[in-house]
C-alpha cells in the first residue's frame, strides 16, 4: 500500500476559505487514513460508446445531465476490485451498530464501480474529495447528495466520487447493461452464478477500498492526477444509515475517512468516542418521521447536528434533478406513481444551501480545527412515544435553522404529507393566498428588508454561503410580494410608467400578487389599466412632471378598439 499524502496540504480556494492564500499544511487529527485498507485494482476509465438515453445503455448509468464541461468538470467511470472482510454488522442498513466491529471472514472477492466527477484542471481542485455512498432505496444507484449540492461542489472545486457499494444497486447495473456491468459482483457468486451473500456484508469494505483508491492509487488513478488532501464520506437516507454503522463499527478499524457528512439519517445513534468529525444534517422529516429527535445527543468537539426547519426528506430540488434521469435510464420515475395528499410533494425550502455551508465548515473543522457552529434544534411538543414538532399558527415548524424562506415565509413548507408510502416523509410546499401575503407584507420594500435581515443572520451564523444569500435576496427583490396593486415598478407611487407597463402586458396571464392585475382575475386586461389610471398618485397620472394621463388613456382606447375588432372577427369565424 502506498500513501501519497501524509501529512498533507490543502490548496486554497476563496469559496471554501481554507486559507487566505497559497496552501495550508495540515496535521492529521487521527490515525493515518487508510492504514488498514488494502489497495483495490482499478480499471478504466470505462468507455461509453453511446449518448445517455441510447437504448444500448452503453454509457454511465445515471450519467449527469448537467453541462459539466461548461463548469470545467469531467465525468468518468472506473471499476474497482479486490477482497473484502465480512463483519459482525447487521445485514441491513436499517439496523445501526454502535460498537466497533469484528471481522467474521476475510478474502471475499468483489468488483464494483465508482463514478468520478472532478475538475479537469488541477488548478481548479480545492483538495477535497466528497465520496458518496450511492442510495439504492429505489432499487438503483442514485446520487442524492450530488443532486442537492452539485452547483456548490463545482463552483468550489470539490471532486465527487459515487460508490456502488450495495448489492441491490450492483445487481440492477448487471441487468441494465450486462455487457458493461455483467462482471460486477458484491454477492460472491459461485460457479453457477448464484449469490452466496444476499445482504450488504461486503459493502463496508467496498466503501473503504474506494476511498483507498482515491487517496493512494496504485496503477490507474481515478482522479487523473489530482492530489486529494481530504476525503469526506457522505450519503443520504438509507446511505446515511449505512454510514452511521460505518462510523460506529468500521471507521475505528479502517481510518479511511477524514470526516462524515450524514444527510438525513433514519434515527441512527452515533457513538460518543469519535475519532473524526461527524456532522448530521437533518430535515424536518428526519427529526419527526424517522425519529431522529429520539436519538439526539449534545454537540461536542467532534459531533454536530443541524436540523433545518421547513425541509423534507425528499424535496423539490431532489425531484428536479432525479426524475429526468430516472425517466431517461429506467423508462419511468418512481415519483410518477405517487398520489400524496398534497401534490406535488416536496418542500421548496432550499436544504441544499445549508448542506453547502455545512460542508465547507466541516472541511474547516478538519483542516484548521475550527469548530462548526451549533444550531438550535427544532422545537417539539413531544418526543416519546411519538415525535411531534411544534408549529406556528400557519403550520410552519418552530426552531431549528431558519432560512429566509421560513423566517419570512410566503408559503407553508413542511416535512410531512399524507397518502401511501413514501408520501408521509416527502413534505410539501403550499403558497399563501394573496390576502395572507398582503396582511404579512404590506409593502414590497418591507418584505425585502425582512428577507435581507434573515439572510444576514444566516450568513453571520454560518448556515448560508454568500452565493446562496445573493440568490435568496435576488428572488425576493424580483418577487411581486408586498407590491401595491398597480405599482408595477415598485417605486412607491402609481404613475404613467405603471399604467404603461399594464397596457404593454394586456392579454397575458398574471400570477397571484401581480401588481398589474388590479382586479385579481388572473389576467392583465384593459380593465386593469383603466382601474390603475384612476389610482394614480399625481394629477393626470404624471410621472416626475412628465406628460400626464391623456396619452396613456389614448393608448388604452386604441387597445380596447383592437380588442373589440378581434372579438368580432372571432365571432364571425
Amino acid at each position: 500500500m502506498t500513501m501519497r499524502n501524509a501529512p498533507f496540504c490543502v490548496s486554497s480556494r476563496p469559496t471554501i476559505g481554507i486559507a487566505a492564500a497559497g496552501a495550508l499544511c495540515l496535521a492529521l487529527l487521527a490515525t493515518p487514513a487508510g492504514a488498514a485498507v488494502p489497495d483495490p485494482v482499478v480499471t478504466g476509465p470505462i468507455a461509453s460508446t453511446a449518448t445517455p438515453g441510447d437504448p444500448s445503455h452503453n454509457y454511465i448509468f445515471f450519467a449527469s445531465n448537467l453541462d459539466l464541461a461548461a463548469q470545467g468538470y469531467v465525468e468518468e467511470e472506473y471499476f474497482i476490485s479486490g477482497t473484502a472482510n465480512r463483519y459482525n454488522t447487521p445485514g441491513s442498513c436499517y439496523q445501526t451498530q454502535t460498537t466497533t466491529g469484528t471481522i467474521l471472514g476475510s478474502g471475499l472477492p468483489y468488483k464494483t464501480r465508482i463514478v468520478v466527477r472532478r475538475p479537469a484542471s488541477a488548478a481548479a481542485f480545492n483538495g477535497v474529495v466528497v465520496v458518496e455512498w450511492l442510495n439504492v432505496t429505489n432499487d438503483a444507484d442514485m446520487d442524492q447528495t450530488w443532486f442537492q449540492i452539485n452547483q456548490h461542489l463545482m463552483r468550489s472545486g470539490y471532486a465527487w466520487v459515487g460508490v456502488s457499494a450495495q448489492r441491490v444497486g450492483v445487481n440492477r447495473l448487471r441487468t441494465w447493461n450486462p455487457n458493461r456491468y455483467g462482471t460486477l459482483d458484491v454477492s460472491r457468486r459461485n460457479a453457477f452464478g448464484s449469490e452466496t451473500i444476499t445482504n450488504d456484508a461486503l459493502a463496508y469494505d467496498v466503501f473503504s477500498e474506494a476511498a483507498q483508491a482515491i487517496r493512494a492509487p496504485v496503477g490507474i488513478d481515478p482522479l487523473g492526477g489530482l492530489e486529494p488532501q481530504l476525503v469526506i464520506a457522505t450519503g443520504h437516507s438509507q446511505s446515511a444509515a449505512c454510514l452511521a454503522t460505518y462510523v460506529n463499527a468500521i471507521q475505528p478499524l479502517s481510518h479511511a475517512f477524514d470526516a462524515f457528512a450524514l444527510q438525513g439519517t433514519l434515527g441512527d445513534p452515533i457513538r460518543v468516542d469519535l475519532e473524526v468529525p461527524v456532522w448530521k444534517a437533518l430535515s424536518e422529516s428526519d427529526v419527526s418521521f424517522f425519529n431522529e429527535a429520539q436519538v439526539r445527543r449534545p454537540d461536542d468537539a467532534l459531533f454536530r447536528t443541524w436540523e433545518v426547519a421547513g425541509t423534507s426528506h425528499g424535496d423539490q430540488q431532489t425531484y428536479a434533478m432525479r426524475v429526468p434521469l430516472e425517466r431517461r435510464d429506467l423508462g419511468t420515475a418512481v415519483e410518477d406513481s405517487w398520489s400524496c395528499g398534497v401534490m406535488p410533494p416536496g418542500s421548496a425550502v432550499p436544504f441544499r444551501y445549508v448542506m453547502a455551508a455545512g460542508l465547507d465548515l466541516l472541511v474547516r473543522r478538519v483542516s484548521e480545527g475550527t469548530p462548526m457552529p451549533s444550531a438550535a434544534p427544532l422545537q417539539t411538543v413531544s418526543i416519546f412515544p411519538t415525535v411531534v414538532l411544534a408549529r406556528d399558527g400557519i403550520g410552519n415548524a418552530l426552531g431549528g435553522i431558519r432560512l429566509a424562506q421560513m423566517d419570512v415565509p410566503t408559503a407553508v413548507n413542511t416535512g410531512t404529507n399524507t397518502g401511501p408510502d413514501p408520501c408521509p416523509r416527502q413534505g410539501y410546499s403550499r403558497d399563501f393566498d394573496a390576502q395572507t401575503l398582503a396582511q404579512l407584507y404590506p409593502t414590497h420594500e418591507g418584505y425585502v428588508a425582512q428577507v435581507s435581515g434573515a439572510v444576514d443572520r444566516n450568513l453571520r451564523d454560518g448556515f448560508l454561503l454568500a452565493p446562496d444569500a445573493q440568490q435568496t435576496l435576488h428572488e425576493a427583490e424580483q418577487s411581486t410580494i408586498g407590491r401595491r396593486s398597480c405599482d408595477v415598478d415598485g417605486s412607491g407611487v402609481i404613475d404613467r410608467n405603471d399604467v404603461q407597463a399594464i397596457v404593454d402586458g394586456i392579454g397575458t396571464a398574471a400570477a397571484a400578487g401581480d401588481p398589474r392585475d388590479a382586479d385579481g382575475d388572473g389576467h392583465v386586461t384593459i380593465f386593469d389599466s383603466a382601474a390603475c389610471a384612476n389610482e394614480c398618485t399625481f394629477p393626470k397620472c404624471a410621472a416626475c412632471g412628465l406628460l400626464g394621463i391623456e396619452p396613456v388613456l389614448l393608448l388604452v382606447g386604441i387597445r380596447a378598439l383592437r380588442s373589440r375588432r378581434m372579438a368580432r372577427r372571432r365571432r364571425s369565424c
